[in-house]
């Protein structure tokens, strides 16, 4: 859902439990200017709209376009890739690099992401942050399995009977058919390809270690190189 941007940044600030006085102190403003920042009064400038997008976890350009990241609709996005494989374990790493694939292709497509999740560039990213938050609730609501217990420490995840009940309403036709694809296309491929796959694209390649990236980035990709 589209909204002014600074509506989204006061509600995102409130999800954190961030008062405006700490958001004003870590960008180095005032109380009073952030507060006619939020109000729509005033604008920053591009170092200080930088900081903000990264207290609150979300990149410049869904700042730009006012889009709330959608949650709910990422751990459906998880269920629908695990789904597209049934009886599969994916390892964790790999899972998120397929949602990460997801995200940037529709935007490739449709200059915006599936879920509006922002993702950052860590060693083996890219990934939200919330990430491992949504596995843990999805398992802690019995919707998905976590198996810990191969030896070299890798987490690999499937889709439980009660996660197969959940109907993925947030995903539409066309969205749930680009997750089909990608799962195919990566069915018989180790972590480290698809890691080195993503690593090599120019979204992630361009940002500084611990940067949100943004979606933008993908539309200079050679479309074969999409996902």
């Amino acid at each position: 859902m589209r909204q002014p941007y600074f509506q989204l940044i006061k509600e995102l600030r409130l999800q954190k439990n961030l008062s405006q006085a700490e958001i004003a102190k870590r960008i180095g403003v005032s109380r009073q200017a952030y507060l006619s920042f939020e109000q729509g009064k005033t604008e920053f400038n591009l170092s200080e709209m930088i900081k903000i997008a990264d207290i609150l976890g979300i990149s410049l350009d869904e700042i730009k376009h006012g889009v709330k990241p959608d949650y709910a609709k990422y751990k459906q996005m998880i269920l629908a890739f695990l789904r597209s494989n049934p009886n599969v374990k994916i390892t964790k790493t790999k899972l998120a690099k397929l949602l990460y694939l997801a995200d940037f292709a529709w935007f490739y497509n449709n200059l915006q992401s599936m879920s509006g999740m922002a993702y950052r560039k860590i060693q083996y990213g890219p990934v939200p942050d919330s990430y491992f938050r949504a596995l843990d609730e999805l398992f802690e609501a019995g919707s998905i399995d976590i198996d810990n217990t191969s030896r070299d420490g890798v987490f690999l995840i499937s889709e439980t009977v009660t996660g197969a009940r959940e109907k993925l309403t947030s995903l539409n036709e066309s969205e749930y058919s680009l997750i089909k694809k990608i799962a195919k296309k990566w069915h018989n491929k180790r972590t480290q390809e698809i890691v080195k796959f993503t690593h090599d694209q120019l979204p992630y390649s361009l940002c500084d270690e611990n940067e949100i990236i943004p979606y933008s980035l993908i539309t200079q990709e050679d479309p074969e190189n999409v996902y």
